[in-house]
Formats: C-alpha cells, structure tokens, sequence
C-alpha cells in the first residue's frame, strides 16, 4: 500500500449531491449544508469562494477545481462581498434568506439548477454530504479550501462529469457518485505532490525506509496484535529508534496512529457492510463488540449502531 492507497481507498460517495449550477451575475449563493467535502469545476464564466474561515476569498476559473473542507459555511458568488440570493442546506435544499423555497422556481433540467438558462458562468458542484464516506486523517490534512488551477493537472475526468451531471439513465446515480470518487482521488493525488501542498506527516514518512514499513504493516494488517516492540522487530530496528523515528516523522505514536486507523476501518465498514459490530471489531483488531463500542464512543461521541444509523459525530478530534 503506497503513501495514498489507504486513505484514497475511503472516498465513497452514497447518493453524492451533484449539481450543475448555471448563473447569470449578480449572483450569491450561502452554503450552511454542514457537509464534510465538497469538490467544484467551473466549465464557463468564474466563481469566487469565500470561506468563513479563510482569509482571502479563492478564484476558480475554467479548468480549475476547488476542493471545500467541511462542516463551516462558505458563500460561492461572481463578486466577493455580495448578499446572498439563496440559502443551501443540509441534504441540498434550497431557499431564500427569508426561507423562501427555491428548489423548483430555480430548476433548470436534470441536476441544473440556476437563475438564468444562458447565464454566463456554469459551476459543476459535487458534495459528499456524510461523515466517513471521506477519512477523517484526509479531511484533517487538506485546508479549508484547496484550489488545483486549469495548468496544475491534466484529468480527462471534468469533461466526464460535465456530460454525465445532467442525464438521467439508469443506475446514474451510482455512475456520479463513482466518477465524483475518481475526480477526488485524481485531484488530491495531484495536490499532495506539489511542494506547496504542505502535505502531512503521514504522507512525507511513507518514503522513509523505517517508518514507511511500519505505516504499511499498520495499514495492511491492522488486525495484527501488534506492539511497538513486534513493529519494531518487523522493521528491522529496535524499539526506542522505532518509536522515536516515528514520532517525529508523523507527529503521533506508532499505537496512536493504529488506534485511529482500526477506528476509520471499522467506521467504513459499519457503513459499508452487514457485519456485526462484533465481526467488524475482531476485523480491525479489538477483541470484541465492547472494545469497539468503548473506543467509539471515546473518540466519536456516538456508538458504532449510532454511527451505522448516521447520526452526526459529536466531536471531531481523532
């Protein structure tokens, strides 16, 4: 499993939002859907996004796409500085700032929505809206806003979207949410190698002979009863280097990190699978159901049936 693989293996979007959003100036739309992550191509025209908790408003022009780190709210317009014309919440409803709904009187055809048919700039918006169709260790490592410009990358998968956004065939939904997975996939893939990323801890010690095998036995074998000490034998060093090699590299300890990777494998799998909650524990390595159940609601703040059900996570610390 290389430097990606594991945690790109997450994304899986179930019934993603998608949307084409076609808008003649002046234009605003308020974004409070809560959402963990939200990717966006502009096809035509230009879009600013104002983020509540960046500094500068990002431009995304034809080609580029921007990728929008939940759950804080952020305004997509033509204009920084603009009042919002429309208000869109949880699950993609859609309203005026008065509560006024807007989801037929703005809809345009099959996942287009907008104010004007023609209207000069086109946003193709794809949104995964629960918790753990996307990794909590991903999540943490992207910023608030993340923008790829139009000459950063090469991916045949935007014209992909844009043609397939709008048709109505069978089985399209499953066909949207896979190509929304590899646009993602594809996007960060390309961000995490540019030097300016700043990319994690995690990412940089995969290319460390020591720590890098050590990630990877982790990651490959996480029902292994490890501990420092068979990690470090496995890797060939003793177990003071290994501890200290990989706190410093990935800023948390070797059971640390493995604690919180049995966690986002049994979270996916509760959402993914039929399993038992006591199957599913001895899968990722807890000795049964109340193991899992215990560490679960430590760090998520709910049970792993709440969490399976989909109710919201309380916290989102690791």
């Amino acid at each position: 499993m290389d430097a990606l693989a594991g945690l790109l293996d997450g994304p899986r979007a179930r019934g993603a939002f998608l949307l084409r959003m076609v808008m003649e100036p002046p234009w605003s739309v308020r974004i409070e859907d809560h959402a963990p992550l939200c990717l966006m191509c502009v096809t035509r025209g230009e879009a600013w996004i104002v983020h509540d908790t960046h500094p500068e408003p990002v431009l995304v022009r034809p080609g580029d796409i921007a990728i929008v780190r939940g759950p804080h709210a952020y305004t997509v317009t033509d204009a920084p500085g603009g009042t919002p014309h429309a208000l869109i919440g949880p699950g993609g409803t859609c309203h005026t700032l008065r509560g006024e709904p807007l989801a037929q009187s703005m809809r345009l055809g099959v996942r287009t929505w907008g104010n004007a048919p023609d209207g000069s700039s086109t946003v193709l918006v794809g949104t995964y809206q629960m918790a753990g169709e996307v990794s909590r260790r991903l999540l943490d490592a992207l910023p608030d806003v993340l923008r790829l410009p139009a000459d950063a990358w090469n991916c045949p998968l935007l014209p992909v979207l844009d043609e397939e956004i709008s048709r109505d065939d069978p089985g399209q939904s499953v066909v949207l949410d896979r190509v929304l997975d590899l646009l993602l996939i594809a996007a960060l893939r390309t961000w995490f190698s540019r030097p300016d990323a700043a990319a994690p801890g995690w990412y940089r010690a995969m290319g460390d002979p020591v720590v890098g095998q050590a990630l990877r036995l982790l990651q490959n074998e996480p029902a292994h009863p490890w501990t420092v000490a068979s990690l470090a034998a496995r890797c060939g060093v003793s177990r003071a280097a290994l501890a200290r090699r990989f706190t410093a590299l990935v800023g948390e300890s070797p059971m640390a990190y493995l604690a919180d990777w049995r966690l986002s494998l049994a979270a996916d799998r509760l959402r993914e699978t039929d399993a038992t909650v006591e199957s599913i524990a001895r899968q990722v390595g807890y000795g049964g159901s109340f193991a899992l159940s215990t560490a679960f609601k430590r760090v998520r703040g709910i049970s792993p049936q709440e969490h399976r059900a989909g109710k919201p996570e309380l916290v989102t610390g690791g």
